[in-house]
């Protein structure tokens, strides 16, 4: 029988130049394979892999190189379409140690294929529990020792017989994820930018129908001067629109560098081939008839995606509207949107098709400009991730916004997002659920638990569209605020008021408005507003101009951009109800430029916006720390405790798919040992059976003592609990009432009284698969629970996070001494928080945790219950491993 291995071994990946790959174990049908690279490959490439020539590879050779048992001897290769070309294995050869070699045809060196095998081969190594490759090197194979020297791991190298010997420490370190990070963030940025800054484009499927899907995307490409030749593709006729046509894509003269696909669904596997073999870099998909039909065309679809792929082409779609780019190098519309808006600083991702064209047509009534434009469709390959990674190096952009409905690959989203939102604004609406052509996630979390992820990463999520540019007109065109001190300038006093309502219902803190009366003009206008802008205890300014007889309103708003350009601080505006950038209070330029002041139809709407940036600013003003060092951690007591527990349950992975590891059956156990292995220890309990062992039992622990219901769920429940009991017969009418109230084989525990007063509060860890681990923090009151006032956060926690996490609940002020409470330990329950976070980040086969009640007392914490859930996993959490598209 052929030996199988993981699912997660296979991978597409993005190489340096924007091209991809698939990276997959090598094969026995892979023979003729094999021999096809080899043939391919220069007298040099050999001579470095083998130490001398070798014309061929033998028949014997062939069979060994393929016929590999995906423990000690592994070999990963990357193909192209349907040839490999290149290879990577390793062969152990002792304890923890294994010898490695790879090569690439040489047509592709260059490329990053030899980096990113690496990297893959690396994480099944120490899946394997090797520790360490071994490389023998030529001294004139400066390539491979380069590679290994910059792949971030620890190496070391000595010369001995004419051969270089490096080891390489396979332990992964910072420098390492750095470089992996690195890497990643070329390759997708770079395959995106070939995307939008191409050389020339091809419309396949534009016919002489007038209103055909191909003819408008041709005529669009026309109308915005593209500066590229621009060829459209028709089996049968000789010119559309004036250009000559060609009746397939080899037959263009031309290279093509894009390609927009406008054929029926059941012709487009056959364009992607036709494609590749042209070279075309990428595809923009605008057919309809995929994922958005049902099963079959989502089977369609996958096909797409995986040939697209395989062949190294990146794909828009399908089913999408199409991208824009609007520099001036460029010009390209390559969408159905006749309307697309002028230069600008904003990068715009939507998921909708339909939606697009109402989205881009709002952006141009504002005045807003955007620097690109990319609608996805059905997703099947380019996602919101790939243009994050595209705009954080674009220079043209400084704000992005996205419309989601469907998070691909959430953990890997809110990383980048935490990242690129240091340096350049992500405003986000998040639709509910997965429209049909996406793919469908498993999430558990509520949607309350993504806006506080989201808000951790530091995105700006927004509830609807005209929020969404709304804040990002602001964001555009004003800076920062440092703070949330509002003046309010106005010539209307009832105006002013509803805006200073609006302030303190955002949080905001808003100055006593400056009336100027329904007279003020231009001077007025510049005076109050210096003023206000030159006090210390401003941080943004919203100006409202509402004349009652229309006459100076080009004076008025000359006076506004004058006074405020040097003051560096936010200038909103509700100018007569204009919405958008209204073209007297544009800095001259071409479209708007840095310094124009943005208009709202109404003050409530400039506040809100205004609020959104607020807490953006003060999010980016605090410098991003990493997780504190902790002591008491043992990660090895940890990874024992659940292995031990994993083996003798019968809960190992599930391998009867195929050989393919599937997650095991979950496992339930008292955390109290797993919580030591953190530095965390939970108040002693003991479950008794009888009204003498409760008694026994106090008297271990020492009075006064608790008895409860042993249920897990109990603390939910009210009448589950006696507190305060300070003798025998106390415990023992306890114990007899709760064998009345729930019957003699109810399960009690004793646990000893912790000190009072004391705080409630649940914490929590859940393993969610679309988000990975997420610590859960509440309040253990009734009223809390019911209202489900809880704060989320991803697993590993700072400090930053813990405090925040604290905060984010409605009721928090009573941990702070507010409403008769007393003030409580937050910075222990803190640390407390920061050590769940580290448990659920270090031990992926931490299903859940649940710490109910954690009672913080005036001086420590005290955890009275905790339950832990276990499973193995179906495999690593591929977002912190090897670069993998999704």
């Amino acid at each position: 029988m052929e030996a199988q291995y993981p699912a997660h071994w296979e991978a597409d990946v993005v190489l340096a130049d924007g091209g991809t790959a698939h990276v997959r174990p090598i094969r026995p049908a892979d023979a003729d394979r094999l021999r096809s690279f080899y043939s391919r490959l220069s007298d040099e490439s050999i001579y470095f892999r083998f130490f001398g020539p070798r014309p061929r590879l033998s028949d014997r050779e062939v069979e060994r190189f393929t016929n590999v048992d995906y423990v000690n001897r592994v070999a990963l290769i990357a193909t192209i379409g349907t040839e490999m070309v290149a290879v990577i294995r390793y062969d152990r050869t002792g304890p923890g140690e294994a010898e490695v070699a790879f090569l690439v045809e040489d047509a592709h060196q260059g490329r990053g294929v030899a980096s990113v095998l690496l990297e893959h081969l690396a994480a099944t190594a120490r899946e394997r529990g090797i520790e360490r490759f071994i490389a023998d090197v030529l001294p004139a194979n400066m390539r491979m020792t380069g590679l290994l020297r910059q792949a971030g791991y620890t190496a070391q190298s000595q010369f001995e017989d004419g051969v270089v010997r490096m080891t390489l420490d396979l332990t992964p370190t910072d420098t390492s994820a750095e470089v992996t990070t690195a890497r990643e963030h070329r390759a997708e940025s770079r395959s995106i930018a070939r995307l939008l800054t191409p050389g020339s484009v091809a419309v396949i499927g534009a016919s002489r129908e007038p209103g055909g899907v191909g003819q408008t995307v041709l005529r669009n490409l026309l109308a915005a001067d593209f500066t590229g030749p621009v060829y459209p593709v028709h089996r049968e006729v000789r010119a559309v629109a004036g250009v000559r046509a060609y009746a397939s894509v080899g037959a263009i003269d031309g290279d093509v560098d894009l390609a927009v696909v406008a054929v029926p669904a059941e012709g487009v596997i056959d364009v992607v081939k036709e494609c590749a073999e042209k070279g075309v870099h990428g595809l923009v998909v605008v057919s309809s008839g995929f994922g958005e039909t049902g099963a079959q065309g989502r089977a369609r679809q996958d096909e797409l995606a995986r040939i697209a792929r395989s062949y190294g082409l990146r794909v828009v779609g399908p089913n999408c509207l199409g991208i824009a780019n609007t520099d001036p190098a460029v010009k390209l519309n390559a969408t159905l949107a006749a309307t697309v808006p002028g230069r600008g600083k904003v990068g715009f991702f939507s998921q909708s098709g339909a939606l697009g064209t109402a989205l881009l047509q709002r952006v141009a009534q504002r005045g807003m400009g955007i620097s690109s434009f990319v609608s996805a469709g059905n997703r099947a390959d380019v996602s919101g991730n790939d243009l994050l990674q595209y705009w954080e190096e674009d220079d043209s952009t400084e704000v992005i916004l996205l419309y989601l409905e469907s998070l691909g690959n959430p953990r890997k989203f809110t990383r980048l997002a935490r990242r690129i939102a240091r340096s350049k604004p992500i405003v986000v609406v998040k639709s509910g659920g997965t429209p049909t052509g996406h793919s469908a996630e498993e999430l558990r979390l509520p949607d309350s638990a993504i806006s506080s992820l989201f808000a951790q990463a530091g995105l700006i999520r927004v509830d609807d569209l005209i929020q969404l540019f709304d804040v990002g007109q602001l964001l555009a065109y004003q800076p920062l605020p440092a703070g949330p001190r509002v003046a309010l300038v106005t010539n209307s006093d009832a105006l002013g008021l509803l805006a200073a309502d609006a302030c303190l219902a955002a949080g905001l803190e808003p100055r006593a408005p400056v009336n100027l009366g329904p007279a003020a003009g231009p001077s007025e206008y510049g005076t109050a507003l210096a003023g206000e802008l030159a006090s210390p205890d401003v941080d943004a300014a919203v100006v409202i101009y509402m004349p009652p007889i229309p006459g100076r309103d080009d004076e008025v708003a000359d006076e506004l951009l004058r006074v405020s350009k040097d003051a560096a601080k936010p200038v909103l505006t509700t100018f007569r109800g204009h919405l958008g950038m209204h073209p007297a209070l544009r800095v001259p330029g071409t479209g708007p430029s840095r310094g124009s002041i943005p208009s709202y139809a109404a003050p409530e709407e400039a506040v809100r916006a205004l609020a959104h940036v607020v807490r953006y600013a003060t999010w980016r003003a605090h410098p991003a720390t990493p997780p504190p060092e902790l002591d008491g951690i043992d990660t090895g007591c940890a990874r024992a405790l659940a292995e031990r527990t994993l083996s003798g349950s019968a809960a190992g992975p599930d391998t009867s798919a195929g050989g393919f590891a599937q997650a095991g059956p979950p496992v339930e156990i008292d955390a109290t040992e797993l919580l030591s292995c953190y530095g965390m220890t939970v108040w002693p309990a003991e479950t008794v059976r009888s009204p003498d062992e409760a008694v026994a039992a106090a008297e271990r622990l020492g009075w006064p003592v608790v008895v409860k219901v042993a249920d897990p769920g109990a603390s939910r429940r009210a009448g589950t609990v006696r507190l305060g009991l300070t003798g025998p017969e106390m415990v023992r009418h306890a114990y007899a009432e709760f064998a009345e109230q729930l019957g003699d084989q109810a399960e009690l525990a004793v646990q000893r009284m912790a000190p009072q007063p004391a705080v409630p509060t649940v914490v929590g860890v859940i393993e969610d698969p679309a988000f990975g681990p997420v610590v859960t923090f509440g309040l253990g009151e009734v009223t809390a629970r019911l209202l489900q006032d809880q704060g989320f956060r991803l697993a590993p926690l700072t400090g930053e996070d813990a405090s925040e996490l604290v905060r984010s609940v409605r009721a928090a002020p009573l941990l702070f001494g507010e409403y008769g409470y007393p003030p409580v330990a937050v910075d222990a329950l803190e640390d407390l928080l920061v050590r769940v976070g580290r448990l659920a980040h270090d031990l992926p086969e931490l299903a859940r945790l649940d710490l109910d009640q954690v009672l913080v007392g005036e001086s420590d914490v005290m955890i009275l219950g905790a339950r832990a859930t276990l499973r193995t996993p179906a495999g690593p959490r591929l977002d912190g491993g090897p670069r993998r598209l999704g």
